[in-house]
């Protein structure tokens, strides 16, 4: 048996050296080789710009691929959200793991919980996507808040509140769950109030195209139901022709009749991020056997939306 160790590419942060530290563990169980972290930096991490600014799209993502494509590391750890769209010649997913928690969360003060924070209230957000939406609840449901543009890490976010400078910031349970900071939530949004980014809550286990050894051994640690769900909403994604960063939120639940899973629903949506116009839909269909098949139920969903003005929300547009 090989006893050498395998490389794993990752972000330096605290949030991507968790979910990198699982993963680690994970595949040393199915290989019954040791795991070496490898940090890498990269663009999204050193700067300072909002992501809506730098396009969002493969800040955090890039220099991991050109390490694995220039062989420094055997396979990188992504979150799933923050991955474009289109796979790059000479790299294979070849694990998507169960999904976490994909909703979003409030951290606020006081507690509070998204429909008691006072009038006036100060939400930061980093993403277009969860401004659109808070917006477009707050002007059906008469809330009065203001939504701010922040970067950070979790630490700085949430620090943000503990300062007094913001009432509440938004982020994601998967992230907070990952670190252990799961406590500190005041509330978790419905996906009914807001929709999470396509692939939110998942992790995607990348390598070289040519490795079937490794390929055949990450493939151990991927969930189907998960891979058709996130295939689905990243070809809606895709179809629409946004970015990472544009104001899209999309997912697909696995509706079950008592233990057997019958349906796929895919919902999705877009709005301008100060919440005056959206475009929402939802199609409902047998769970897809194919990642084909996914792909065709997020691209169907994305031509309706279009058909329906999405695209002159969106401001960005991936090229």
């Amino acid at each position: 048996m090989n006893s050498k160790a395998l490389r794993l590419g990752t972000r330096r942060s605290r949030l991507a050296m968790a979910q990198s530290g699982q993963v680690a563990n994970a595949v040393s169980e199915v290989t019954g080789r040791p795991v070496e972290l490898v940090e890498i930096t990269t663009y999204g991490d050193t700067s300072r710009e909002h992501l809506a600014q730098i396009g969002g799209t493969g800040v955090f993502v890039t220099a991991l691929r050109d390490a694995l494509l220039r062989g420094e590391v055997d396979f990188a750890v992504h979150s799933l959200k923050d991955l474009p769209t289109a796979q790059p010649e000479g790299l294979v997913l070849a694990a998507v793991p169960v999904r976490e928690d994909p909703r979003d969360v409030i951290v606020a003060r006081d507690a509070l919980k998204f429909t008691d924070l006072p009038r006036g209230a100060r939400i930061g957000t980093g993403s277009p996507r969860r401004a659109a939406q808070l917006n477009a609840y707050a002007r059906t449901h008469g809330l009065d808040i203001k939504t701010v543009p922040i970067r950070g890490n979790v630490d700085t976010r949430i620090r943000f509140v503990q300062d007094g400078e913001l009432d509440a910031v938004v982020l994601a349970a998967a992230g907070l769950s990952r670190i252990g900071r799961i406590d500190e939530v005041t509330d978790f949004l419905s996906v009914d109030t807001v929709l999470p980014a396509p692939g939110q809550g998942a992790l995607a286990i990348e390598c070289a195209a040519d490795n079937a050894d490794l390929i055949a051994s990450l493939g151990e640690l991927d969930d189907p139901f998960t891979r058709v769900a996130v295939t689905a909403e990243r070809s809606l994604l895709a179809a629409l022709e946004a970015g990472c960063s544009a104001p899209v939120g999309a997912l697909a639940d696995l509706l079950a009749d008592g233990q057997i899973v019958k349906e796929m629903r895919l919902r999705g949506i877009v709005g301008t991020t100060d919440g005056s116009r959206t475009v929402q839909l939802s199609t409902t269909g047998p769970v897809p056997e194919t990642y084909d098949q996914a792909m065709a139920l997020g691209r169907e969903l994305a031509a309706e939306m279009l058909a329906q003005g999405a695209a002159g929300l969106m401001g960005e547009r991936a090229l």
